[in-house]
């Protein structure tokens, strides 16, 4: 009586199709990727930042404690203060200083720095000193009195006079510089002028000599060719 009725099933739905699964398949993939890739740089650049601050915090606190060594080791020597940061100035005190217009260390004074710069001599070539003391810089400095080149001049020879008493013949009973501290001074030391742009309260105390450690920075290049200063003579002033 009544007819067959026959049902024929539909074919997949298109948001079932392989080309949609596919490609869905692959945009998640490729947000995965995305995610990795970033978490991966992000690491990198945090552990590149970290290992830099930590250099730098290991550098200040070598540095400090180089700084403490020296301030421990010239206790004896009540006349000099030894500075910090930003400077790391040594300031010799009275005992050098000079006369209006010369550029003469006394006796005394020249006696003095022969006794010193020994203590920074030595700080200097312990393995910490040896990895972060790149130079000594005497500085020389004038009263008002003069021009300001005249005083360039003479602020300049006040500081090489430091370096030559160092190499000069010690008087009476004192104790002669060993070669190899001449040595350190020689690859260590440079001198320079800075006139009258750095006075004291008063022109006597304005005629003096102070000493600057300079420091190696993080990762600078090192490659300093000391061997030909070690073949050079060194001569007199």
């Amino acid at each position: 009586m009544f007819g067959r009725v026959v049902l024929k099933r539909g074919g997949k739905a298109e948001g079932e199709s392989p080309f949609w699964i596919s490609f869905s398949d692959l945009m998640s993939a490729l947000m995965v990727l995305f995610l990795v890739v970033m978490a991966v740089t992000l690491i990198s650049v945090t552990k590149d930042v970290s290992s830099a601050e930590r250099k730098k915090i290991r550098r200040e606190q070598d540095i400090q404690a180089l700084m403490a060594e020296i301030r421990q080791d010239s206790i004896e020597f009540p006349e000099v203060k030894v500075g910090g940061a930003p400077t790391y100035k040594i300031d010799l005190g009275d005992v050098v200083h000079f006369d209006s217009g010369s550029s003469v260390i006394s006796p005394s004074g020249a006696a003095f720095l022969r006794k010193y710069v020994p203590v920074l001599l030595k700080v200097q070539a312990t393995p910490r000193g040896q990895k972060w003391i790149r130079r000594i810089v005497v500085e020389g400095f004038t009263d008002q009195d003069g021009t300001y080149l005249y005083n360039l001049g003479l602020s300049l020879n006040r500081s090489k006079s430091v370096v030559c008493v160092l190499f000069s013949r010690p008087a009476g009973n004192e104790q002669p510089l060993s070669e190899q501290q001449k040595r350190q001074i020689q690859n260590l030391f440079l001198v320079g002028g800075y006139s009258f742009n750095s006075m004291k309260a008063s022109k006597e105390a304005s005629r003096r000599v102070e000493l600057k450690l300079d420091f190696w920075g993080v990762d600078e290049d090192r490659d300093v060719n000391t061997a030909i200063l070690d073949t050079k003579e060194i001569g007199q002033c």
